[in-house]
């Protein structure tokens, strides 16, 4: 600008509004850019207000230079808006966009003044710089005008086609390859017998989840599945052998998700889950890179510690106690689903309180950005016993003879250090001790441990190149004639996530199990698998 242009802002303190106006008017927040960028809507545009004192606002005061020509602009022209919390904001950056949103804001105001009989209060000194003014920025008057009108208009196009006020689609869809092989099938004791005889398979799993919110703060999800990936177990004779996404239904949609999830303070967040519920996606699991069903890890036992398969696909409650510092503590009750037994039954052994539960609660200590710890405990009750949600070996799953109902107290340790940007180490350790309800008392003790690392951006930006290994559940003594399990089985897994584009990933991977169903007379089993999974 001109030297003459400046010159001009001396003259009156109406001139002076088109500066102090252009930060603060509704108008002015709405084109918050530099001279040469994109227009972009401001969260702010609709939360500031008229004023009719300069003492309303908490962040001017008499001493400062701008103080006189805030005053006149706000008891004379009332020309000048504020925020909701009582400030200003007088030193907040102005573009010249803004300047002549604020100009043209006065002008308004002056058109007003005039019309209403009042055009005293207008000098005509003022009215000359303020036509002045309006010269020199006509181009960006105009511009501004466009842009307004554009936006009006893309925005009444949203309002016209939009899927919902409150509601948005999120997608994924997962194609997978995969194989199982290897030389036998494997057993739970002895050697064995039958050939491993498998096929390449081509499977998908859908998703589509309908995420709500009302209040800005909170979230009710209904999600829809549908999916035919068929457990590696029935060809491989155990269940180390399984994906992380496996589960068929033919791709019958059904609702298999409702929750709602909600503020209680700025500290406490409350999920309520009608059906559907995982610990695994309502807590910590410490395991950032490879959680994930559908973008993590391949195998269902590198995905987790087991302690997060307590209370699958059950109903409850959880919170969420994050206050501002480095612990963080988690709760929930959940009624697991097992069968005909679940919370929404009125029948015997089920219910919300009668039936399948777990209590499960957490303490998580980040006392920096690379380094975080939790200690985790779980108490289940189960009609019949399925302490890993088919995650780990058969005998480990259900260490007793029969179908007893069970207890069981789970405790784990879960950790993650994130080297740097590019490097994270995870790892989770477990014990589990379950007793018997019914029949001959009998007790089993059950420990597993694993260790992840993902190395980020390998190859290209977004992909990670991962490796898992652990040793699934195992029964490592007992009581009541339960022994410990003969061998012990190890789980490795390789894989590269492949970032296409931000909606899809390609994911090749390797699953070997050594020893599997910790019997070392069984040989190893091998899964290799192509996944592709789609987001939206």
């Amino acid at each position: 600008m001109t030297k003459a242009f400046w010159s001009l802002l001396k003259i009156s303190p109406l001139v002076m509004a088109a500066t102090f106006v252009a930060a603060n008017s509704t108008l002015a927040a709405e084109i918050n850019e530099p001279v040469n960028g994109v227009a972009q809507i401001s969260q702010e545009s609709n939360s500031m207000g008229q004023v009719t004192s300069v003492s309303q606002f908490s962040d001017v005061q008499p001493t400062d230079w701008a103080f006189q020509a805030l005053q006149s602009l706000v008891e004379r022209y009332g020309c000048i808006a504020g925020y909701p919390n009582g400030t200003y904001r007088g030193n907040r950056a102005l573009t010249r966009y803004e300047f002549a949103a604020g100009l043209n804001a006065c002008l308004d105001r002056v058109n007003e003044l005039i019309a209403t009989a009042t055009a005293d209060l207008v000098t005509k000194q003022d009215l000359a710089t303020l036509q002045r003014l309006q010269e020199e920025f006509s181009a960006e008057l105009a511009t501004l005008r466009g842009r307004v009108d554009s936006l009006e208009a893309r925005t009444a196009e949203l309002e016209a086609n939009q899927f919902s006020t409150t509601t948005k689609l999120q997608g994924e869809a997962i194609f997978n390859v995969s194989q199982a092989f290897g030389d036998r099938q494997a057993v739970r004791t002895g050697s064995p017998t039958t050939d491993l005889n498998s096929n390449t398979v081509f499977s998908d799993r859908v998703r589509l989840s309908l995420l709500s919110s009302f209040t800005g703060k909170d979230q009710l999800q209904i999600r829809l599945q549908g999916r035919n990936t068929i457990s590696n177990t029935g060809v491989t004779g155990t269940n180390m052998s399984r994906l992380g996404f496996d589960g068929n239904e033919n791709n019958n949609v059904a609702i298999d998700k409702i929750n709602y999830a909600f503020n209680f303070s700025d500290a406490v967040r409350v999920k309520i889950d009608a059906t559907g519920a995982e610990l695994n996606e309502n807590v910590n699991t410490f395991n950032p890179d490879f959680a994930s069903s559908g973008r993590g890890a391949l195998s269902r036992y590198g995905r987790f510690s087991p302690i997060y398969r307590q209370a699958a696909d059950g109903a409850g409650i959880t919170v969420n106690v994050n206050p501002n510092g480095p612990l963080t503590f988690s709760a929930a009750y959940l009624s697991q689903t097992q069968g005909a037994i679940s919370a929404s039954n009125p029948g015997d052994n089920s219910g919300l309180f009668n039936g399948n539960s777990t209590f499960f609660g957490q303490l998580a200590f980040k006392p920096n950005k690379a380094f975080n710890v939790g200690l985790s405990y779980a108490r289940t009750y189960q009609n019949t016993p399925n302490l890993f949600q088919g995650t780990g070996s058969i005998t480990a799953n259900n260490p007793f003879v029969g179908t007893p109902r069970t207890e069981a107290n789970h405790y784990g340790i879960q950790a993650t250090f994130q080297a740097s940007p590019q490097l994270a180490l995870s790892g989770w350790a477990g014990y589990t001790t379950a007793d018997t309800v019914t029949g001959p008392s009998r007790s089993a003790d059950i420990w597993y441990w694993a260790a992840s690392l993902g190395v980020r951006d390998f190859g290209a930006k977004g992909n990670v190149l991962g490796v898992i290994f652990g040793q699934p559940p195992k029964v490592t003594g007992g009581s009541g004639g339960v022994a410990s399990e003969s061998g012990t089985s190890y789980h490795l897994e390789g894989l590269y996530k492949v970032k296409v584009s931000d909606n899809i990933q390609v994911t090749p991977g390797l699953l070997v199990i050594f020893n599997p169903e910790n019997n070392n007379n069984n040989s190893n089993i091998y899964v290799g698998t192509l996944r592709t999974t789609f987001t939206f």
